[in-house]
């Protein structure tokens, strides 16, 4: 099955909106792991193995892993939730952005190195510099519009032709770039206000990938309100630091799914 299939199978079976964040900072591991010299991957296997079965998505960020050098814990982590976890999608959140011909290595990063079922973009370079990605039929391809950020409005509120720019990009990615049915667009649960207008503008056409619950404050009813489709679907709600992080001890897993379980009947609630 492609991503696009995966993700409404999910939400359909697992009853569930939730995406989890795999954003590893060792510093805040429980200090039983903390000496462990595979304490990226234990980490983390752990919360996706006490989380599976509540969420629609997996959201690993590259940087947290490149910075440690642990780019061989992502791949086993990603090929371990396959494995234990079929058909729960993997987003590989990167935000890759450059010229035609280096874009084309960046998707085989992250589809063939990594195994990621889905990868985040910036489309700043323009479709060229998407076009290998959005090739790609049974991949998500899920391109910022209006980030969750503090200083997103600096370029992405900038006013074209009586719009800002982002409702241009989701405009664009919805009626150009979104041929193969396979895209989405990313917007900051920080701005309600600004997913409704997205919703408006391209309907039920573009799933959304929400950050900003949890420890960045994003309210979930807002979101639900502002940015579900006809069907009450369409969103990925992705919170990690409130997750992975909600316990220090040797229980953390246990406690990633209490705190899991809560962000997922919250949203169950608005829906």
């Amino acid at each position: 099955m492609s991503f696009m299939q995966h993700l409404h199978t999910r939400w359909r079976e697992a009853d569930s909106l939730l995406c989890v964040g795999l954003d590893p900072e060792p510093a805040k591991f429980p200090p039983h792991l903390r000496d462990d010299p595979d304490a990226v991957f234990a980490f983390c296997r752990g919360i996706v193995d006490a989380t599976a079965d509540l969420v629609c998505a997996f959201k690993p960020q590259i940087a947290h892993f490149a910075a440690l050098g642990a780019e061989d814990a992502l791949m086993r982590l990603i090929a371990h939730i396959h494995d234990a976890h079929p058909g729960v999608p993997v987003i590989l959140d990167s935000k890759r952005g450059d010229i035609g011909s280096t874009a084309q290595h960046y998707a085989h990063e992250a589809f063939e190195r990594f195994g990621a079922d889905a990868v985040t973009l910036n489309p700043y370079l323009g479709r060229d510099s998407v076009q290998p990605f959005l090739d790609r039929a049974d991949k998500g391809v899920i391109v910022l519009c209006r980030t969750s950020n503090p200083g997103s409005g600096e370029f992405q509120d900038l006013r074209i032709d009586g719009r800002p720019l982002y409702q241009h990009v989701a405009q664009r990615v919805a009626q150009d770039w979104n041929a193969q049915g396979n895209c989405l667009l990313v917007i900051g649960a920080t701005w309600p206000g600004e997913l409704g207008e997205v919703r408006r503008l391209v309907g039920d056409a573009l799933p959304f990938l929400v950050p900003g619950i949890g420890a960045q404050g994003g309210d979930v009813e807002a979101v639900l309100r502002e940015g579900a489709d006809s069907r009450g679907q369409g969103l990925v709600i992705s919170s990690s630091r409130a997750i992975l992080y909600a316990g220090q001890g040797e229980d953390f897993a246990r406690a990633a799914r209490a705190a899991a379980l809560v962000q997922r009947d919250a949203i169950r609630a608005a829906r």
